[in-house]
């Protein structure tokens, strides 16, 4: 799985935070309006029943009963505004038009108290009602008490609630968006460092640039110096190794080959300490090619490298090749994908390639295929190489596999080599993070994979 980038990790963050913070303050708002609107309600009813009250005339019957009043919704059934004064024995001295049909049951309060709440109309719709107890002296000087009580529906201020609530949300959505554009906008510009951190050192892996470039931000020099220190250690590192290697082995050949002519002598030959000499100068010889050899690898997919042209170093080591075994007539075929390059030390693929190339050489009849092609993966931002090399020779058995793999190992003692090739090659595969594979080729010989995974 791909893994995300910091940027949309970023984007991430703070939309999910601008998501809790909008809506914490969206739910904020919404219970504020919603407070405030049932408060101005019950102020209205506050105001409805004293204008109840204030029209309220005496009638024949004991009761009260509101003349010229100031609502017409009182009178209109649907209105949504409902009013009744109830006689201290629960029984209704007035009610409205507006109530008829409705079901709603005002609650009875004594003299001085008031209750404010929600009631239920038969249809199931809510009401905000106001019930308030008061003591009417009448003409004769009777005191008798009566509740006044009012309602008004929820319904036009649960639609202006919806409405709120909608542009709320157009509002704040409108907002993140915007302020999210604008962070992407800014994230982009502060990022833009790190992006150029990321193409120069793709550029150090393509071999195109030695080390990072200058003017970086302050909080990003610490990496860039330390890694430009960190390359040209290494380079001097591996410039050192090879060079004190290279010139170890150099220094070793001369002295050996005259021991070895001294030794090939006529004088030397007569001697028995000459044979034991010269087996141990052949062993130091061995020693001093094997060395050679690892002083040329330089030990895995360094930096700085520019990707090798694997058909044209193949085409390169099969046309000397030829001209080394032209006596036996030998007959290469070559098949190499294409766009296939192996990222890495060149010398490392030569190594690896001519070994093998030169064993398939000696062994075979008459046929060598090598066949090279790209290992891809999606997660991987450099191909791999997969290269196959088969002959049509005795092969090599299934038990002693493992073993032609080890140094100094030779299966076959009538063929001129020192038993090194192979256990560098084995080396150098693993080196550069590989594998290698032996196997039996659908030639009649030996099939040998090296597999460098991509990475």
């Amino acid at each position: 799985m791909q893994p995300r980038s910091l940027s949309t990790r970023l984007l991430v963050s703070v939309s999910v935070l601008l998501i809790l913070f909008f809506g914490v303050t969206i739910l904020a708002l919404d219970f504020v309006f919603r407070d405030m609107s049932r408060r101005a309600i019950q102020e209205k009813l506050e105001v409805q029943v004293l204008a109840l009250l204030t029209a309220s005339e005496e009638d024949s019957s004991g009761g009260l009963r509101p003349e010229q009043l100031g609502e017409s919704g009182f009178d209109n059934p649907g209105s949504g505004l409902y009013g009744e004064i109830l006689r201290s024995d629960g029984r209704p001295s007035w009610r409205s038009i507006s109530l008829t049909g409705t079901g709603i049951q005002f609650p009875h309060v004594r003299t001085g108290e008031h209750r404010f709440g929600e009631l239920k109309r038969a249809d199931g719709a809510t009401v905000l009602s106001l019930s308030m107890g008061f003591e009417w002296q009448f003409r004769n000087g009777v005191m008798r008490p009566f509740v006044y009580s009012v309602a008004e529906s929820m319904e036009p201020y649960y639609a202006q609630l919806n409405r709120l609530r909608g542009r709320m949300f157009g509002w704040f959505g409108g907002l993140m968006v915007l302020l999210l554009g604008a962070f992407t906008v800014l994230l982009r510009r502060l990022l833009a460092p790190l992006r150029r951190v990321e193409h120069e050192i793709e550029a150090i892996e393509a071999g195109e640039l030695m080390e990072l470039g200058s003017g970086y931000p302050r909080e990003l020099l610490g990496i860039t110096t330390n890694l430009n220190a960190l390359l040209r250690s290494e380079r001097e590192r591996l410039a050192r190794y090879r060079n004190t290697l290279g010139n170890l082995a150099h220094s070793f050949k001369t002295p050996l080959a005259v021991m070895r002519n001294l030794l090939s002598s006529q004088q030397g030959r007569d001697l028995t300490v000459g044979r034991q000499l010269d087996e141990q100068v052949g062993r130091m010889d061995d020693i001093v090619k094997y060395q050679l050899r690892r002083a040329a690898a330089s030990g895995g997919t360094g930096l700085g490298m520019a990707p090798t042209d694997v058909r044209t170093a193949l085409e390169g080591l099969r046309g000397a090749l030829l001209k080394v075994y032209a006596d036996r007539h030998v007959t290469c075929e070559l098949t190499v994908g294409e766009g296939t390059t192996f990222v890495g030390d060149k010398e490392d693929l030569t190594e690896i390639a001519g070994n093998l190339l030169d064993n398939a050489f000696k062994y075979t009849r008459s046929l060598v295929r090598v066949t090279a092609d790209r290992v891809v993966s999606p997660a991987a931002r450099r191909d791999g190489l997969r290269l196959i090399i088969e002959d049509d020779g005795p092969g090599i058995p299934l038990d002693k596999r493992a073993r032609v793999l080890e140094r100094g190992a030779r299966l076959d003692e009538r063929v001129s080599g020192q038993g090194i090739g192979l256990s560098v090659v084995r080396e150098l595969v693993e080196l550069n993070g590989g594998t290698i594979v032996i196997d039996s080729s659908a030639l009649g010989g030996a099939r040998i994979e090296v597999k460098i995974a991509p990475v």
